[in-house]
């Protein structure tokens, strides 16, 4: 069997979307259609069920997957055995990451990589802090930047750096300019939410906020990707809450207006996380120990 065709259909599995596997995978959505018709063709059975534009994976799909996802684990497990011969850290290291990160100490720390390890090389993924979890538990990336508020006895996890949240409205919005503005005054007011949070995943943090004061706008557009808020905050779909790192330039230029309250809404850890019973190369040793010796003023979780 052609490997290629079960790491592909591994992605569509895991996406649910043939458009999304095709981005992931840097091909076109013919190239991944055909990939997955020739395995299905291999195997002998369907593997999804087409529902219009969305569909379901088959109970053959389902156990397929099960055995890609093994597959994929055991030539990872491969390549850490066969780096061990070697005297020089090389590889490549799989890093899934939220975006919009901040931190001063890990530039520093990628800096610091690159010019002691030059033979390794990163692959950096946006994703969601719930894909991001999904991926490290099937052993599919091996370390994640993520909001985790859930302890899994198999994650490691650490403290990389904190973030403030904050609500704003653009220049476009009714709200703009205006002082002495209450929580009273958002109530009513169209939200730009995190998928997460809109969801009562890891951003429930604010969903939390919301409920508790009562701000039940009604949700307009939503976005795992901060900067995507951030865009549709300045577009005037209505108010967001955003870390407040992220809003420096825009409100420096007077396009976005600080709402209340005048503290935090709430403060969001970004973890470094990975998969204790995974099997590392010497590459990725390296990349966990010197990132695990990152701090910028924030509590190590245990």
């Amino acid at each position: 069997m052609d490997w290629n065709l079960l790491r592909t259909f591994q992605v569509v599995a895991q996406e649910l979307s043939i458009s999304r596997a095709a981005v992931r995978l840097h091909l076109s959505q013919p190239a991944v259609s055909q990939a997955l018709k020739r395995l299905e063709e291999q195997i002998g059975t369907a593997l999804i069920e087409r529902h219009g534009p969305r569909f379901m994976l088959t109970p053959s799909g389902i156990e397929t997957l099960r055995v890609a996802t093994e597959v994929y684990g055991q030539f990872a497990q491969l390549d850490a055995a066969l780096e061990q011969s070697s005297d020089q850290v090389v590889g490549k290291i799989r890093l899934l990451t939220v975006s919009g990160i901040q931190c001063t100490a890990y530039d520093h720390f990628l800096a610091t990589l690159h010019r002691d390890y030059p033979g390794i090389t990163l692959e950096i993924e946006v994703h969601s802090s719930d894909a991001i979890i999904s991926a490290l538990s099937q052993k599919t990336a091996t370390f994640g930047l993520a909001v985790n508020r859930t302890a899994y006895a198999w994650l490691g996890q650490q403290c990389l750096t904190r973030e403030r949240y904050g609500f704003y409205c653009s220049d476009l919005h009714p709200l703009f300019g205006r002082p002495g503005l209450s929580l009273n005054d958002l109530r009513a007011e169209n939200l730009i939410s995190f998928t997460g949070d809109l969801l009562g995943g890891t951003l429930s943090a604010l969903a939390e906020f919301r409920d508790r004061h009562n701000l039940n706008g009604h949700i307009v557009a939503s976005s795992a990707n901060t900067q995507e808020v951030l865009r549709l905050v300045l577009a005037g779909f209505g108010i967001g809450c955003l870390p407040e790192h992220v809003c420096k330039d825009a409100i420096s230029a007077g396009r976005l207006w600080r709402l209340p309250p005048d503290d935090a809404v709430c403060e969001v850890d970004i973890n470094l996380l990975w998969h204790l019973d995974q099997r590392l190369t010497m590459a990725e040793t390296a990349f966990l120990q010197r990132l695990r010796s990152v701090h910028q003023n924030v509590q190590v979780l245990p």
